[in-house]
C-alpha cells in the first residue's frame, strides 16, 4: 500500500482542511516527515491509520478525540486517504463521531462516524462494510 494523497478537515491540530500530496516526494521509497514539537506529523500517521482502519496510530488517542479543538463549528470533521494497493487506486473517506450544531433550535447532536470506500467503479458503505474490504484488500486490520 502506498499512500498518494491525504486530506484531513478540523482533525487533530489542523482547525481546517489540510492536504499532504506523498506524490511530490518522489519515488525513491524513503522520506522524512519534520517539524517542530506538536506540528502535527503524527496526526499524519493517525490520518492514514484512521482513515484505513478507524483507529489513530497511537494507543493514547481515541477516535473521539480526534475533532481539531480549534476548528469552527461548521467545519466537518473528516480523513480521506488516496492511495494505491496492487496497481489499483482506492480512495477511502473516514469521518469519527463529534458533535455538530443542530440544524433547528439550540445546541448540538452528534454527527455518527461513518465511512466510504471508492475504487474502480464500485462504492462500499458503512463502517463494517467498509472496514471488512480493507481488511480483504490489504491482508491486515489495525
Amino acid at each position: 500500500m502506498k499512500p498518494l494523497k491525504l486530506i484531513m478537515s478540523a482533525f487533530g491540530p489542523y482547525k481546517e482542511r489540510v492536504e499532504v500530496d506523498f506524490t511530490k516526494v518522489g519515488n525513491n521509497g524513503i522520506f522524512l516527515i519534520t517539524g517542530d514539537t506538536g506540528a502535527g506529523k503524527t496526526t499524519i500517521f493517525d490520518g492514514i491509520s484512521f482513515a484505513l482502519f478507524g483507529e489513530s496510530s497511537g494507543s493514547n488517542r481515541d477516535s473521539a478525540s480526534l475533532r481539531s479543538k480549534f476548528a469552527k463549528a461548521g467545519i466537518e470533521t473528516f480523513v480521506e486517504l488516496t492511495f494505491i494497493h496492487r496497481d489499483k487506486v482506492y480512495t477511502i473517506t473516514r469521518n469519527p463521531n463529534y458533535l455538530v450544531p443542530k440544524k433547528r433550535g439550540n445546541g448540538e447532536t452528534i454527527k455518527p462516524s461513518d465511512a466510504t470506500l471508492k475504487y474502480d467503479e464500485n462504492i462500499v458503505v458503512g463502517l463494517k462494510t467498509v472496514n471488512e474490504k480493507i481488511t480483504d484488500i490489504l491482508g491486515i486490520n489495525a
